[in-house]
């Protein structure tokens, strides 16, 4: 039977979700102004700078010659929207931190200061996570890991058994947001236990091994911030940062 959310828990993944997308968003105008600009011979500006309507503006080809008036105007109303994006992620993360320091008690906000203070997860991961699938009613750490999407897809006819990677079942934006984390965990937390763990396995440097136990990192990774927010064990050699 599926638990049906209620409209406050439904309606708090709604800034994580929209961040994802405004986010997803600036990276498709900036590689398309990249594009844009690649085809005229420019390869050296940056969409994201602070300086970029200002450096538009006095871009030249390889030839000398200024930017054609109907690239330059899209290229304008691109920086436009880039500026618009930008804004609306600030005000995004500025409402997000007002309401973790204004109720800080209230829901699951103590498990999102809780899971922040590790170092190497920052607020919107924590935020992420924790509406997503820590604030969940999972039974056990397997449901916790196949919630995540971070369990294989074994298939088996008889004494045959061989695994088909990872199951489609899941949330894809725990998975994408734990696999990324566990690149993070190996380089803030060294020396955890689970950081050792994956360089004792990974020990012969080669590429397919490393992405492949990455994912196991990731899954043991989730159980243990989901072990953190529940009942508050530390997992073995992760540092937080003081309380607030």
């Amino acid at each position: 039977m599926a638990a049906i959310p209620t409209l406050e828990a439904e309606d708090a993944k709604r800034p994580s979700r929209e961040r994802e997308g405004l986010v997803g968003e600036r990276t498709r105008i900036g590689n398309r102004m990249k594009s844009a600009l690649a085809r005229l011979g420019i390869r050296s500006f940056k969409p994201s700078l602070r300086t970029a309507p200002a450096r538009l503006e006095g871009l030249r080809t390889p030839e000398g010659t200024p930017l054609p008036p109907n690239t330059l105007a899209e290229l304008r109303r691109d920086l436009g929207r880039l500026h618009l994006i930008h804004d609306q992620i600030r005000e995004i993360e500025a409402a997000r931190r007002k309401r973790l320091e204004q109720r800080p008690d209230d829901g699951a906000h103590p498990m999102v200061r809780l899971l922040a203070r590790v170092i190497g997860v920052g607020v919107e991961t924590a935020d992420m996570l924790v509406q997503e699938i820590l604030s969940r009613n999972l039974r056990d750490r397997r449901a916790v890991a196949r919630y995540g999407g971070l369990t294989g897809s074994p298939d088996e006819s008889g004494a045959r058994r061989r695994e088909k990677g990872l199951a489609r079942a899941g949330n894809a934006r725990v998975r994408r947001g734990m696999i990324q984390l566990a690149w993070r965990f190996l380089m803030f937390q060294k020396d955890s236990a689970l950081a050792q763990w994956y360089r004792v396995r990974t020990a012969d440097a080669r590429g397919a091994t490393r992405k492949t136990m990455i994912i196991a990192l990731a899954r043991k990774l989730l159980v243990a911030l989901w072990q953190l927010v529940t009942t508050g064990e530390i997992p073995q050699g992760v540092v937080l940062r003081p309380a607030a």
